[in-house]
């Protein structure tokens, strides 16, 4: 047999040829873009053939007859005994013109070019989207009751069908796939779409909250998916043994219709995501009528708004409105065409872990993201408080090795110049054989060095792209331990809170001046827990916290972005005076400072732990249980002997508080 295909270059079809071409003595002709002959070597490789049994024919779907040679169709003429075609948009974002153009005048095109080679056979791989947004069961022989066509992908669907209906003059046959994924035995895809914009969503949740954690989703109206290894095989075995008669229509869909909250449920358990255990049904929002939703929509504020929430998911603009997806779809035709065949469509629960591991090693976007710190900081100045020491020097090590125009300050002068020669030493080992590194002697804390310290940065660096604030003061000790010590709370507010906005505030105009600038604020996780024992630092580290939110909704426009990290315990000099943590799982600076490198590559608004994710979650939850437990473990961990003023004393731990410790050992935060 001899046929020719469209689109034999693309997802489906090139597996088709493939599937083609194992019939013994067959030939495939396939359409090729003229300066698309470069592609052709790893087809062939794909295919396992060479050009004697899979010739390529050059022409244009959107050219009459498809642009091909006259001589070229007096070659074919009589000799095709099946005509696939595949070539369409596939793609809900593409603009409505090139859809049209494709789509309906492509299909035009192909149905004129099958008449003049006299054709046996057309086979014309529509899709479920030409029925619509019909309301209830599809069935295989319906087509002009296809209703809700308003949407560009779903009206040229319909279009082209049509013309193949109404216009065809050889035998045709049309088949309609559901929305088709990847291999069911490879997880093999080659683009994003369907249910795959909901992957970076998913993948999210599992980053940010811990498996176990009880999710919401969307209940949704019910889709149809099928993997592209049944699509092919089904579309082969139909077309070959019964497609005789002009006019039948195939639905090559899941007989088990999902909703959408089942499919992303699915989903979250192929990537150990949360389980989604409540559905909230998105039917809710068609109660808001169409002139309040265009309203709003016509608010610029609100198209921010929206723009940025479905970037930030990497979703489509128009996949909210198939959330409600109303139609399902008959299949008896299909059932009966297959019947003995041994081909049937798989269920998704036994395949979706193969096409989430597929898509997050092959097609996750961030893969193709330079998420390099030398691509984000390299040239660029980056300033670090309190870089002498612990997590502001091993971060500053980690800058200059990635290029970074590195400047690091603190008080004591003496450690600085030591810091500088650890950072230097430090990136030269790790191949950067010139590291660009400066440190100030500088008192955060005072107002009269902090403005003379922005005033040189500007002078001599042109100000900073990225600040780290990390300078800071934490004191361990309870309140009623402190009715004597007010200026515990002075101090922290001067260095942590204080001395923070006067760095970043002198730095801010520089940074509004060229557009852009990062600020990282080291935080807490005792901010979202609301640690007992740390009533000073909590309180000036949640000022900070909250100035920032304030700060990065104010300059969101301009350039400027902030991201908070809420840092769980770390070992350093700081903590070293208080000797329960000697038992406890700290994270070591180096840990600490792969932290900071997050913030400043992906530059999310918060980096924070499960542990004070959950905490902060459990506090707006349920504030009086997570006092109780708080209040526990605050008269379980007594003050230490430098807090208490003993000098050399050690603390007494309760029998409880020895074993919760020694429990947190295998707690990784």
């Amino acid at each position: 047999m001899q046929y020719f295909v469209t689109g034999a270059t693309g997802f489906i079809g090139k597996r088709l040829v493939k599937t083609l071409l194992s019939r013994r003595g067959t030939t495939v002709h396939f359409l090729v873009r003229p300066g698309s002959e470069g592609k052709l070597a790893e087809l062939y490789d794909y295919w396992g053939v060479n050009k004697t049994r899979a010739r390529p024919v050059s022409g244009d779907l959107t050219a009459k007859k498809l642009g091909v040679a006259t001589d070229e169709i007096k070659a074919l003429k009589g000799q095709i005994d099946h005509v696939y075609h595949l070539a369409a948009v596939y793609d809900l974002s593409a603009d409505e013109e090139s859809q049209m153009r494709v789509n309906i005048e492509g299909t035009r095109n192909l149905v004129e070019f099958a008449k003049a080679i006299d054709a046996k056979h057309l086979h014309h791989v529509s899709s479920i989207a030409a029925a619509g947004l019909y309301e209830g069961v599809f069935r295989e022989d319906m087509f002009d009751e296809a209703e809700g066509l308003d949407h560009p992908y779903f009206m040229t669907k319909h279009e082209s069908e049509k013309i193949v209906r109404k216009e065809c003059k050889v035998p045709w046959t049309v088949y309609r796939p559901a929305m088709v994924v990847g291999d069911s035995t490879t997880g093999e895809m080659d683009k994003i779409d369907g249910p795959y914009y909901f992957f970076k969503l998913i993948q999210r949740m599992r980053q940010i909250l811990p498996p176990w954690f009880p999710n919401v989703g969307l209940e949704g109206g019910r889709i149809n998916i099928v993997p592209v290894d049944f699509v092919v095989a089904a579309l082969d075995h139909i077309s070959h043994h019964h497609a005789r008669a002009s006019g039948g229509c195939f639905h090559l869909v899941d007989p088990t219709g999902y909703r959408v909250g089942d499919v992303l449920d699915i989903f979250c358990k192929a990537a150990h995501a949360p389980k989604m255990n409540l559905f909230v049904n998105a039917a809710l929002l068609g109660f808001i009528p169409k002139s309040v939703k265009k309203g709003l929509m016509a608010l610029a504020p609100v198209r921010r708004v929206r723009t940025a929430v479905m970037k930030d998911l990497g979703l489509p603009e128009d996949i909210l409105n198939f959330v409600n997806y109303p139609t399902r779809f008959d299949r008896r035709a299909t059932d009966a065409a297959l019947k003995g065949s041994g081909i049937e469509c798989p269920n998704l629960r036994d395949y979706a872990w193969r096409l989430w591991d597929y898509w997050e090693r092959r097609l996750d976007p961030q893969l193709f993201v330079d998420r390099s710190l030398k691509g984000a900081v390299g040239g660029k100045v980056v300033l670090v408080t309190g870089g002498s020491s612990g997590i502001g020097l091993s971060a500053a090590c980690r800058f200059a090795e990635a290029g970074a125009i590195t400047v690091i300050c603190a008080r004591d002068g003496d450690k600085l110049a030591g810091a500088v020669k650890e950072i230097v030493a430090y990136a030269r080992e790790r191949g950067n054989d010139s590291p660009q590194v400066h440190s100030y002697q500088v008192d955060i804390a005072n107002a009269e060095s902090c403005a003379d310290f922005v005033a040189t940065l500007e002078r001599e660096h042109g100000g900073v792209d990225y600040l780290i604030n990390n300078a800071g003061r934490s004191i361990r000790r309870a309140i009623e331990s402190s009715y004597d010590r007010f200026h515990d709370f002075e101090r922290t507010m001067q260095l942590n809170y204080f001395g923070s906005l006067r760095i970043t505030m002198g730095l801010l105009p520089g940074m509004v001046a060229k557009r852009r600038g990062h600020v990282v604020n080291l935080s807490s996780i005792s901010v979202l827990v609301n640690a007992p024992r740390f009533s000073a630092y909590v309180a000036s580290k949640a000022a900070l916290d909250a100035w920032t939110r304030c700060a990065s909704s104010e300059f969101a426009d301009q350039g400027i972005t902030f991201t908070t990290v809420n840092m769980p315990l770390v070992r350093t000099p700081m903590t070293a005076p208080t000797k329960i943590y000697d038992s406890m799982p700290l994270l070591q600076p180096e840990e600490a400072a792969d932290m900071i490198v997050q913030a400043c590559i992906d530059k999310p608004v918060q980096v924070a732990s499960r542990l004070g994710t959950f905490g902060a979650v459990l506090h707006a939850l349920a504030p009086r249980v997570t006092q109780i437990i708080m209040n526990t473990t605050f008269r379980m961990f007594p003050d230490s002997a430098a807090a208490k003023g003993e000098k050399g004393a050690k603390p007494q731990l309760s029998a409880e508080a020895i074993a919760l410790s020694q429990m947190m050992k295998g707690i990784h935060f």
